[in-house]
């Protein structure tokens, strides 16, 4: 039996988030106050979400606070 691999936040950030909604990741970044690497990084896997960016998406995307921890 194959398993499927887990999605990563930015996977999930990218492909139900910012596809979706017709946003860029610079826009996104511009949106929440962070710098656009942060972004572009979180979504390539090569960063994690803190806590600060974790409120600064939820509070953007209108989901509760820590939502990207619980995924």
């Amino acid at each position: 039996m194959r398993t499927v691999p887990p999605v990563s936040p930015g996977e999930m950030l990218e492909e139900e988030f910012l596809k979706p909604l017709g946003l860029t990741k610079y826009r996104l970044a511009k949106d929440i106050g962070v710098p656009p690497q942060r972004i572009g990084d979180i979504v390539a896997g090569k960063r994690a979400i803190t806590a600060d960016t974790d409120l600064r998406l939820c509070r953007y995307f209108g989901l509760s606070d820590g939502w990207w921890f619980r995924g």
